[in-house]
């Protein structure tokens, strides 16, 4: 039986541990963390308890896809439930859309600042729909390694059908005019790390995905994935190897041979990384070995955006606060200038909100809440020390959402644990800190990402620094096809 090494226990590690099991390899996963999961992890104070990590849940077929492949039915595992009120977005001037599946109410909440708007929305919608379509057809659920892969047919196509060269933003402009809708849906970009002046305009499908295909929780917490995924590894075979951290890709010739860690050498016939590609040639990896990913190539990605998270055990419940909630600054530009260009801490930022207590008793004692609260920040540089500032920031995140609506929260508040892009590098090993790795400010680190495929024979990337990018149905899609096309190589 040849033996497979996965390193990293995320969704996309997990996801291809279990096909390549399934397929009939030997596998040890090695997670350099306490339990799998990546960035997904759960985290109890007190008696609450949070997700840290990925909270909107979107594409739910991608999951249950992955189980259907092995035979397996993901509603056996986990189930999902649909938030009914979507996200929830409350902007400066006081008006209120909450992004979610009943387009009439999103109609008469955007008319309420801008009629105009309110009548382009449906055919925005269906520009985003044909957009999903064309990725899900050509893009997101095949792999690009081969120059007949790039340049196939039907991909150069829908490319061009796709506007690669116009922006988030600049596609937005077209149909909406109030600055509260530019950031209702320029906001998508923020979902891959990105800024929406920069991001391409394929990640206007990500309006159709919200608004008709849904928004999920899970019960008992998004972490209910991963354990998901990590029950069904085990039930396959998969040797689940935890607080073991990789040091080395052994590579002779142009051949891997095995993964050393600290505490033991494992060999393998097939190695699959699930992390960050850039951390891993960085550090896993000879640099006689890293012909395709030079240091000075490394150094021209622009890494995505980070966060800056803050989980709050809270005394009482507000009544404003759906699952999702955002509070958008009056200028929400300006946040993307601080990270991307000042590379600061932005001072007056769109504020995230996730309250899982909202949907589900137990998460947090009754009439309390828990609260998920995600700033977007700048990723690792010499000009923003959060070991310095953290502790500052904090109270001014607070602050400002206590001017945003809630009211007294931080005298309310009883737990808190505060993650800053430092841990996010330490605890993952993400390059600089950065949440999906590169961002996808342009086409060219949109759409063409590190391969899947190393030159080093046997040795594969998964993840959302690789196809078909950030998100967690992406990395979960990434691990599948990846272990997929090494099922397919084996049996040619």
């Amino acid at each position: 039986m040849k033996q497979a090494v996965v390193i990293g226990g995320g969704l996309g590690g997990l996801a291809t541990a279990i096909r390549l099991a399934h397929g009939g390899y030997a596998v040890t996963l090695l997670e350099q963390q306490p339990a799998v999961g990546g960035k997904l992890q759960r985290v109890k104070l007190g008696a609450y308890t949070f997700d840290r990590g990925p909270s909107t849940i979107t594409m739910k077929h991608a999951f249950e896809g992955l189980f259907r492949s092995v035979g397996r039915r993901f509603e056996d595992y986990a189930r999902f439930y649909p938030v009914e009120s979507g996200t929830r977005n409350y902007f400066a001037d006081g008006s209120r859309v909450d992004v979610s599946l009943d387009i009439a109410r999103m109609e008469q909440q955007i008319a309420s600042y801008s009629a105009a708007d309110a009548r382009n929305l449906r055919p925005f919608l269906k520009e985003a729909k044909l957009l999903y379509e064309l990725a899900d057809a050509h893009f997101m659920n095949r792999l690009l390694i081969s120059a007949r892969d790039m340049f196939n047919v039907g991909l150069v196509t829908s490319l061009f059908r796709i506007r690669p060269l116009t922006t988030l933003q600049q596609r937005l402009m077209k149909y909406f005019q109030h600055p509260n809708t530019h950031a209702l849906f320029g906001r998508y970009a923020t979902y891959v790390g990105s800024d929406p002046a920069q991001a391409p305009a394929i990640f206007t499908m990500l309006a159709h995905v919200e608004t008709m295909l849904g928004v999920y929780g899970v019960q008992g917490g998004t972490y209910a994935i991963v354990q998901a995924y990590e029950r069904l590894a085990r039930e396959l075979g998969v040797n689940i190897v935890t607080n073991t951290k990789a040091e080395r890709i052994v590579v002779r010739g142009n051949q891997v041979h095995g993964v050393e860690s600290s505490q033991a050498y494992y060999p393998a016939d097939l190695v699959v990384a699930n992390g960050d590609v850039l951390t891993v040639h960085q550090t896993l990896l000879a640099p006689s070995h890293r012909r395709g990913m030079t240091q000075e190539r490394i150094d021209r990605y622009e890494p995505s955006l980070s966060g800056f998270v803050l989980l709050a055990g809270v005394k009482q419940r507000y009544d404003m606060l759906g699952h999702h909630t955002v509070f958008f600054p009056k200028h929400y530009g300006r946040e993307f200038y601080d990270i991307f260009q000042r590379k600061q801490a932005p001072q007056d930022p769109a504020i995230y909100l996730c309250h899982t207590g909202y949907a589900e008793a137990g998460m947090a004692p009754q009439g309390h809440s828990n609260l998920f609260i995600l700033v977007n920040a700048p990723y690792l540089s010499s000009t923003w020390d959060w070991e310095e500032r953290g502790a500052n920031y904090q109270r001014h995140v607070l602050q400002l959402l206590e001017q945003r609506g809630l009211a007294g929260l931080t005298e309310q508040v009883e737990q808190l644990a505060v993650y800053t892009p430092d841990q996010l590098q330490r605890d993952t090993s993400a390059h600089r800190g950065a949440i999906y790795g590169i961002s996808s400010n342009g086409v060219h680190q949109t759409f063409a990402r590190p391969s899947n495929k190393s030159d080093i024979n046997g040795l594969w990337f998964v993840g959302g620094t690789t196809h078909p990018g950030g998100g967690t149905p992406m990395v979960s899609l990434s691990g599948q096809l990846v272990a997929e096309a090494i099922l397919a190589e084996a049996d040619r």
